[in-house]
C-alpha cells in the first residue's frame, strides 16, 4: 500500500483500475506494431530479409582466418556494398509495388535515415553487445553512410528511368 501512496494513489480500486487501462493500451499498441511490422515483411520481403542478414553478418564472431583477410580495406567495402545494395533494394521494391510518385520523398527519408540509423546501432551493438568479439568502428559507420548514400542514386535513377519509360508509352 505505500507504494500506491507513493504513487499518489490513495485508492488501490483506482489503482487497479488505472493499471487495467495502461496494460490494455500497451497491449493494444504492441498488437497494431506487430500488424504494421507483418505487413512491412509481406510488403517488403527482400529489404526485410536483408536487414535481418545485415544485423546477422555484423553481429556474429568473426572467423581468424577469412578468405579475403588480406584485400586492403575488405571490411569497408563489405560495409559498403551491404548499405549500397540494402538502400537500391528498398527503392526497387517500393517503386515495383507502388504505382504512384506520391510518397518518394517519405520513401528517401526512410530508405537515407533508417539506414544510418540501423548502421549506428549495429556499430553501438558491436561495441558493448558482443563481449569483445566484435568492436564498432567510424569507419565502418562512415562506409555504411557512403553506400546509403550511392544506393540512393541508385534508387533516384530507378525512378527516373521508370518515370521516362512511363511517359514515352
Amino acid at each position: 500500500m505505500t507504494k500506491l501512496l507513493h504513487l499518489g494513489i490513495k485508492n488501490k480500486f483506482i489503482y487497479f483500475i488505472l493499471l487495467s487501462i495502461f496494460r490494455n493500451f500497451v497491449l493494444q499498441k504492441r498488437k497494431e506494431m506487430m500488424h504494421k511490422l507483418k505487413n512491412m515483411i509481406k510488403k517488403y520481403p527482400a529489404t526485410s530479409f536483408l536487414i535481418v542478414v545485415i544485423w546477422i553478418i555484423c553481429l556474429i564472431p568473426i572467423p581468424e582466418n577469412v578468405p579475403l583477410g588480406d584485400v586492403p580495406m575488405m571490411d569497408k567495402w563489405t560495409h559498403f556494398v551491404m548499405y549500397g545494395t540494402l538502400c537500391s533494394v528498398m527503392w526497387w521494391e517500393y517503386l515495383h509495388r507502388h504505382k504512384d510518385k506520391k510518397n518518394a520523398g517519405k520513401l528517401f527519408l526512410l530508405a537515407f535515415l533508417a539506414p544510418i540509423v540501423m548502421s549506428g546501432l549495429i556499430e553501438l551493438a558491436q561495441s558493448y553487445l558482443t563481449g569483445g568479439n566484435r568492436s564498432g568502428d567510424w569507419l565502418d559507420f562512415a562506409a555504411n553512410s557512403i553506400g546509403v548514400v550511392l544506393g540512393n542514386l541508385i534508387g533516384i535513377l530507378l525512378a527516373a528511368f521508370r518515370a521516362k519509360g512511363r511517359r514515352d508509352t
